[in-house]
């Protein structure tokens, strides 16, 4: 079996850890097939890119994410630091995603706190959301105490 082959398997059965671990390898590999196959086939599924607007219901997703591959590119996020809240039909994870970024002085990182939601639907375990903070240059510290400002 292919490596994609064994993506979109783990994707469509698999649990929400090995969903997770299917998007990030088609984020890795700029394949937007294997990406939307991670995805719920919900109208209300959203995804917000750091910096960016909501995007509701697939379609406007997997435009953003073919955007975003278009020439090409791909987007190289390594997942760290994930903190899971599960019940029996979903599971929510917030991680620290470590960016690579290609900039004139060679490779550098970037860090985005992200959010992703998953649901049992009747076709396995599906994202249903993705959340992603605008990235910063250092890997923020996780804090367990209540900032002044909270929004």
């Amino acid at each position: 079996m292919s490596t994609k082959s064994k993506l979109r398997a783990a994707a469509l059965g698999g649990t929400a850890d090995e969903v997770e671990a299917a998007f990030y390898e088609a984020l890795h590999r700029g394949d937007v097939d294997a990406l939307m196959a991670c995805w719920a086939d919900e109208d209300e599924v959203f995804c917000v890119h750091p910096g960016g607007p909501r995007l509701v219901g697939s379609g406007a997703i997997r435009a953003a994410f073919e955007q975003m591959f278009a020439d090409g590119g791909a987007i190289h996020a390594q997942p760290a630091r994930v903190r899971k809240i599960d019940s029996l039909a979903s599971s929510v994870h917030n991680v620290l995603e470590r960016i690579e970024v290609l900039t004139a002085e060679g490779p550098k990182h970037a860090f985005v706190l992200a959010t992703n939601v998953y649901h049992k639907t009747a076709q396995g375990w599906r994202m249903v959301a993705h959340h992603a903070s605008p990235g910063t240059a250092q890997a923020p510290d996780d804090s367990h105490e209540v900032p002044a400002l909270l929004h």
